[in-house]
């Protein structure tokens, strides 16, 4: 059964949960969004990769039926384990990957969302952490990434009423990149991976290994990886030709070498 739909649109990975009503995330979804990545991968045609949800929303959040027959507290800590080791691979992904959220992005389905690089919301998502609504704890490392991007304050508050954000919020706090009308919302963020695929692979690799360092508190390592990252990039055929090009004035024709 296909869960995580694969359709690749030149050098874009375009990516759709397909659970309805709710997407809810179920293991089987997860296995198949690595899966998803393994091939995108493998295959090293994309340079960019956009996440959606099939129809009224990105996701509602991880399926709480699937594990409600769980008895042991080492059980919980798997099924958590397992949620993160997936987002975390999004996260540290080898090309950018980017949310349109659409309709709701709650719990696991906020916390995927929060694993990726880019987000795009409309006025009308809702986001949020509602675990403690019914006397759990987000699980798939929400309580570490939300503080990350919008502070503790205000992650503390969102965990802890377990009330939802408003899109438009979420752009203000940092949580997301865009707020889009609905109708454009994958259109945008097709426009975002566009412009990025027209850049150097060399260059997106480096960037994508370079940037989470800012989020590890190591910036003297961090600017050493990049002196490093810059000599190597520096010495690339691309990067030869996007010189010339801009000495001649034209647009560079990279190639990914």
């Amino acid at each position: 059964m296909t869960l995580i739909a694969f359709e690749l649109k030149d050098q874009v990975a375009c990516l759709t949960i397909q659970s309805p009503p709710a997407n809810a995330l179920s293991g089987a979804i997860l296995k198949q969004l690595n899966e998803r990545l393994n091939q995108i991968e493998e295959e090293g045609k994309a340079k960019a990769v956009v996440i959606s949800g099939e129809g009224r929303f990105f996701s509602a959040g991880a399926d709480i039926k699937e594990f409600t027959g769980y008895q042991h507290a080492s059980e919980y800590e798997s099924l958590a384990n397992n949620g993160q080791n997936v987002f975390d691979r999004v996260e540290h992904f080898s090309i950018p990957v980017i949310a349109a959220i659409h309709g709701a992005a709650l719990g696991g389905g906020l916390e995927l969302a929060m694993s990726c690089h880019i987000r795009l919301v409309t006025e009308n998502t809702k986001l949020g952490l509602p675990e403690m609504n019914l006397g759990i704890i987000p699980g798939f490392a929400g309580t570490q990434r939300l503080p990350r991007l919008i502070g503790n304050a205000r992650a503390y508050e969102m965990i802890l009423t377990g009330e939802p954000i408003s899109g438009q919020q979420a752009a203000d706090w940092g949580l997301a990149n865009h707020v889009v009308p609905e109708e454009e919302l994958l259109q945008k963020a097709m426009n975002i991976a566009n412009k990025i695929t027209m850049k150097s692979k060399p260059g997106i690799s480096e960037i994508m290994h370079l940037v989470p360092y800012a989020n590890k508190d190591q910036l003297s390592k961090g600017v050493k990886e990049e002196a490093k990252s810059f000599g190597r990039v520096f010495g690339s055929e691309d990067a030869k030709e996007g010189v010339t090009a801009f000495i001649e004035k034209r647009e560079p024709n990279f190639q990914d070498k």
